[in-house]
């Protein structure tokens, strides 16, 4: 077993995983050799992980900021365990992203900087405290003994000597996070820090969860991101299917958030298509047994927009949807993953894509084709929990966050309701998925 991965480009990075072969590589020039590490045996599985990609200007970090600061980053855990390891990217950077040390701790509290009881536990790389991250590279931290429940925050500070000038990003964190000045990483409180919304160049927290029964990635769009949810209050509809798992006793399963606001299944928007980073936001995630998919509105909602939306040209969206939920399930089923469906919730009276009679025809349409088609494992119904019994065509009152679109804290909860957990224990396919990640 390697306790120190880099991993490149999403394809071969999909392969290796999958295959079972991690790269260990130590960069940081200088560095002293060390005794190895103990080995760790037990399974590991992602407990926290989300979507990267390219952020706007209005997000991403100054040139100032990719030099010599700190990022404290908080991320809620989903699993729990004796052990855990951290998965920094470089997915979308031209230049190497170098790391000169890393700690893990707990926050006071979800929206503070300072860290709470005792100095942060650092984080090692091949055994040295820092690490380069090569352009297009994820580095895999050494395993370090840090006992964490599922639930709970956990703080991240890098130490970022030097950045790319792409950075990889995900920028709604609905959460807020810290950019301080020099080296702060250690420091149980920082100073002269700056709050943003984003998480940078971090894709993933493993934890060594020999009692867990899977991980399911929730990937989707910007109901799936949680939009309209309130900020450091953990109230997108994965994180609520975590406190229902734990309320009710229900089997040991990693939830991933792998949302990205304006997501689409056929064309890339803000973010890459869906299609094109299922491999890697879902397949390749460590003890993987469950995706559950949401996608499909801002398909619908960008032809309309457009003013394309023929009889003809919707036609067409439909057949590419319904072919792209195909490859979807070959992809899962391929990889011994079983897929749940979500169907679209509904949209009329919202004032971003103000759907037509056709437009909402045409979603009823999808969604009485996902609750009948024999492609899927399970069907998450999000459109009946959440729609209004008198108005079918239109969220809940109370559900809707107040565009029409995007739900309430109450909406989102009543769609981790909907997620069908009894097939989280098993979907009566194969698991080879199941194994992943015992390297």
């Amino acid at each position: 077993m390697t306790l120190h991965e880099n991993r490149f480009t999403p394809r071969v990075h999909a392969a290796l995983r999958f295959a079972g072969t991690a790269l260990a590589v130590a960069w940081l020039a200088g560095c002293a050799t060390t005794a190895p590490a103990p080995e760790w045996k037990a399974s590991w599985k992602e407990s926290w992980g989300s979507a990267l990609m390219v952020p706007n200007d209005k997000v991403a970090l100054t040139a100032a900021e990719g030099r010599d600061v700190t990022l404290r980053q908080a991320m809620r855990l989903s699993l729990g365990g004796d052990a855990l390891r951290v998965r920094i990217s470089n997915l979308y950077g031209a230049e190497p992203l170098v790391i000169g040390a890393a700690t893990v701790g707990r926050p006071a509290r979800p929206g503070v900087g300072d860290l709470a009881g005792a100095a942060p536990a650092a984080l090692r790389f091949g055994g040295a405290a820092g690490v380069s991250v090569a352009p297009g590279a994820e580095v895999l931290s050494d395993p370090l003994a840090f006992p964490v429940t599922a639930g709970e925050h956990l703080a991240l500070s890098l130490h970022v000597v030097s950045a790319p000038a792409r950075q990889s990003a995900h920028p709604a964190a609905h959460s807020t996070q810290f950019v301080a000045p020099g080296n702060q990483a250690a420091q149980p409180a920082l100073t002269g820090a700056r709050a943003v919304g984003s998480w940078y160049q971090v894709a993933g927290i493993e934890v060594q969860a020999p009692g867990a029964q899977g991980v399911l990635v929730a990937i989707g769009d910007s109901i799936t991101d949680g939009s309209g949810s309130g900020k450091d209050r953990d109230e997108r509809w994965p994180d609520y299917l975590v406190r229902r798992l734990a309320a009710e006793g229900g089997p040991q399963v990693g939830v991933i958030n792998a949302g990205i606001g304006g997501n689409r299944m056929l064309r890339d928007d803000t973010g890459p298509n869906l299609l094109s980073r299922f491999e890697r936001d879902v397949l390749a995630h460590p003890g993987v047994t469950h995706a559950l998919v949401l996608i499909g509105v801002n398909d619908m909602g960008h032809l309309l927009r457009a003013g394309r939306d023929t009889p003809e040209a919707r036609q067409a969206m439909m057949t590419e949807l319904q072919a792209g939920w195909g490859e979807l399930a070959a992809k899962a089923h391929a990889q011994g993953v079983c897929l749940i469906a979500g169907t679209i919730t509904p949209y009329v009276g919202g004032r971003i894509y103000k759907p037509q009679p056709h437009n909402e025809a045409d979603r009823v349409a999808l969604n009485d084709w996902l609750r009948g088609s024999n492609l899927f494992d399970g069907v998450a119904d999000f459109d009946a929990a959440v729609r209004d019994p008198a108005a079918i065509d239109r969220l809940q009152k109370a559900y809707d966050s107040g565009d029409g679109l995007h739900l309430s804290a109450a909406g989102y909860r009543a769609m981790a309701g909907a997620v069908p957990i009894n097939r989280l224990a098993g979907c009566g396919r194969a698991h080879e998925a199941s194994t992943r990640g015992q390297q």
